[in-house]
């Protein structure tokens, strides 16, 4: 089996139209059906009206999410936005809440189906005689477990996300519905028309808001497209297109079939806010039937069960993208990104969704909590998505491909009132609020009792690779450089380049006068002067790499002590110090107590004269087991990734009289380290010697640079007896990480 990648040209199967049946196959018909009665008892025919404005904040959302998702083109929709432009623990929240809205959206639909399906049933081969037991719960849930199963299955060996005959047909249907409504109009007055739609507004403004509180769930689907991107070709012109071609055929459809039903679906002594009181859940079929006869009904029926269907089908496509994101990025185990081997579909995500439906199919008794809760978890996490369509704007490098016109208004406007119906919804349904809540502290424990670690290390690594991502969330890194030796500066540049690409962060050189107390810099000017030299001749090394960073000059008793203070008065990341050798420093060394008093990062670079980053093309990186550098070196990998091509080796030294078990464990220890920090592209080696120092030194003669981890410890040494043995035994170039605190 293989991994999915979203970024892969060969995974980008769909086009326009497939991605418009995603969305379409979402928003297009379950919600009308579900909630126009509820919507009609609330406000009247004024319901049209609370679908326009519904219509209204999801085109304004919908324009946000274009704006971000063709700058991200990649799958998880809000996961992934939230992951570029804030941090690791946000994103996994954001995907949780998400994939449970989809999986949720998914009971709901398929219960919806079932309920129908039964009905169907029941008139077309029972009549009035049909048995009990067909009504019963365990029916329906049978049935609506079928139907998950069945589209696990398709979703497991194919890419089609849409459902495009499902989506053909209940659009034709409601075609159907409107012209045959348009065309029964003809035969009533305008008089007539008049008083079906009086009263307008059966409860004022407030029943206008609460309608729209109900019915803008009945939107929710375009967002789907944004889940999916990473299977979308094209995407900067495709996806937003496809946003809003879903969105337009949803509102042409809702609009018109909801003027219909307030006027000739009911008789002209009746009004639709009466019968919707009678038949809420099937108001739009007896509105059929008024107009069409049984005809008419049957063509609601179908459009119900196409539209419950196509729905199921694409919540259960892209909650799986969405897991299978969040996979990749270790906030989910990564096995659910394992793509099929001969469909290339990725069948472990979407068996797991699929399995959650159906427990909560089982085990819910309350659907309409949990789909409030899943109306409400959409709502934040659109408004959610308005916020970071407006970090992405002012912290890009480079602009999105797709750009929202009127901006800030449109993501401002479109955040105010995501947020104004959440807060509705919240107060309206607090059982939503408080399964919201549930959902959120139980993946909060599973997040940081079984992923973060890794989660983080892999978060690392992405925004090493990706430096833009760093600026996205509001960072600009400081690398602070001591040079004490200008023929070092090169190098050491050039790992903090690395550490702090150009134009993401800054690299500050620093020089520091060692100065007497009583010393007089006008009469005694040879201290200002060779600071002078060592600083001109580091920013004219460093400049032959491109590489332009800032200077900085100090004077101070304690040179020690100075570059401590510097690192804690300009806050920086990472601290890197050159080193001619290493000797057996003590765990009072000047050099052992500013690692401990700094709490950034701290890398040591002991290399040669004239050494430069760009001669290490074969890495060593041995390692204990430890983990406790792993975020570290991740983002140290990833950015000598970034630069050139390196093959990176990473080694385990165990005893030669280890057991067969512990040799298992360690080279599973091993396998597991090189996919969360190399993507699974590094050599692994497990060695067996009693020497793990003379071994280590062995494997090192083969390797251009040897990457070592330290912990620091108060009252401990940082630079243990195997960093300054194997520095002993070797000449090779050594880069040793200590992880700040």
């Amino acid at each position: 089996m293989d991994f999915m990648s979203s970024d892969s040209h060969s995974e980008r199967s769909l086009g326009l139209i497939g991605a418009t049946g995603v969305g379409v196959g979402a928003i297009v018909g379950g919600g009308i059906l579900a909630l126009a009665g509820a919507a009609f008892v609330a406000t009247g025919p004024s319901a049209v009206i609370a679908f326009a404005l519904n219509g209204i904040i999801a085109m304004l959302t919908a324009l946000s999410f274009a704006e971000v998702s063709s700058k991200f083109p990649q799958s998880g929709g809000t996961y992934t936005f939230a992951k570029k432009v804030l941090s690791v623990e946000a994103a996994f929240t954001v995907g949780w809440v998400v994939w449970f809205a989809s999986i949720v959206a998914s009971v709901l639909y398929a219960f919806g189906f079932a309920q129908f399906a039964v009905v169907v049933t029941k008139q077309l081969w029972f009549g009035d005689l049909s048995p009990g037991w067909l009504d019963s719960r365990w029916i329906v849930c049978a049935t609506a477990i079928t139907a998950t199963a069945y589209y696990a299955a398709v979703l497991s060996y194919s890419k089609a996300g849409g459902g495009q005959w499902l989506n053909v047909g209940k659009v034709v249907v409601f075609g159907v519905l409107i012209l045959g409504g348009a065309w029964a109009m003809r035969g009533r007055s305008v008089a007539e028309l008049s008083d079906s739609l009086t009263p307008f507004f059966a409860s004022a403004a407030p029943g206008l808001f609460t309608a729209m509180g109900f019915t803008f769930i009945a939107l929710q689907g375009f967002d789907l497209i944004a889940a999916v991107a990473g299977e979308v070709r094209e995407p900067s012109k495709t996806i937003p297109r496809a946003m809003f071609l879903s969105l337009g055929i949803a509102i042409l459809i809702y609009l018109p079939l909801l003027i219909v039903i307030s006027t000739v679906g009911v008789s002209p002594e009746e009004s639709i806010t009466e019968v919707s009181q009678l038949y809420p859940d099937t108001i739009v079929a007896i509105a059929a039937r008024n107009y069409l006869g049984a005809f008419g009904y049957w063509l609601v029926m179908g459009a119900a069960v196409l539209s419950m269907l196509s729905a199921l089908q694409a919540n259960l496509f892209a909650a799986s993208r969405v897991a299978v994101a969040m996979a990749r990025d270790r906030t989910l185990p990564r096995s659910l990104a394992l793509l099929n081997g001969r469909y290339k579909t990725p069948a472990n995500a979407v068996i797991l969704t699929a399995t959650v439906v159906i427990v909560i199919i089982l085990i819910v008794p309350d659907l309409a909590s949990a789909g409030a809760a899943s109306s409400l978890i959409f709502l934040v996490t659109f408004a959610l998505a308005h916020w970071i369509a407006i970090l992405v704007r002012q912290r890009s490098i480079t602009p999105p491909p797709f750009r929202s016109p009127m901006f800030p208004l449109v993501p401002v406007a479109g955040g105010l009132s995501c947020v104004s119906l959440a807060i509705y919804q919240g107060v309206a349904v607090p059982s939503a609020g408080f399964i919201a809540m549930f959902w959120i502290a139980l993946g909060g424990i599973l997040f940081l009792s079984l992923f973060a670690h890794r989660a983080r290390v892999a978060d690392a690594t992405n925004s090493a690779l990706d430096p833009e991502v760093v600026t996205l969330r509001g960072r600009s890194p400081l690398v602070l450089v001591p040079i004490a030796r200008p023929d070092s500066a090169e190098g050491l540049v050039g790992v903090a380049n690395a550490l702090a690409p150009p134009g993401i962060g800054r690299v500050l050189m620093l020089s520091v006068v060692v100065a007497p107390s009583d010393w007089d810099p006008v009469e005694e000017r040879r201290p200002l002067e060779n600071t002078q030299a060592v600083l001109g001749e580091a920013l004219r090394a460093s400049s032959t790499t491109g590489v332009y960073p800032e200077a900085l000059a100090t004077v101070a008793r304690e040179p020690w002590d100075e570059i401590a203070r510097v690192a804690k008065t300009h806050r920086c990341e990472t601290l890197l110090l050159g080193l001619s050798e290493l000797t057996g420093a003590s765990s009072g060394s000047s050099l052992e107590q500013l690692i401990n008093r700094v709490d950034c990062d701290v890398v040591l670079l002991r290399a040669p004269k004239g050494w430069q980053l760009g001669d290490a093309n074969r890495v060593l990186v041995p390692t204990g087991g430890q983990g406790g550098h792993d975020r570290l070196l991740a983002r140290l990998l990833g950015s000598l990734a970034r630069t050139i091509q390196r093959q990176v080796t990473l080694a385990k030294v165990i005893p030669t009289h280890a057991t067969r078990q512990q040799e298992e464990i360690s080279s599973r220890d091993l396998t597991r380290l090189n996919h969360d920090l190399c993507d699974g592209a590094a050599n692994v080696r497990l060695i067996q010697d009693d020497d793990a120092i003379e071994s280590i030194a062995n494997a090192a003669a083969d390797h251009d640079l040897v990457i070592l981890g330290a912990r620091r410890a108060r009252r401990e040494k940082v630079l243990g007896d195997f960093v300054l043995g194997l520095a002993r035994r070797t000449e090779v170039p050594l880069l040793i990480i200590c992880r700040g605190r």
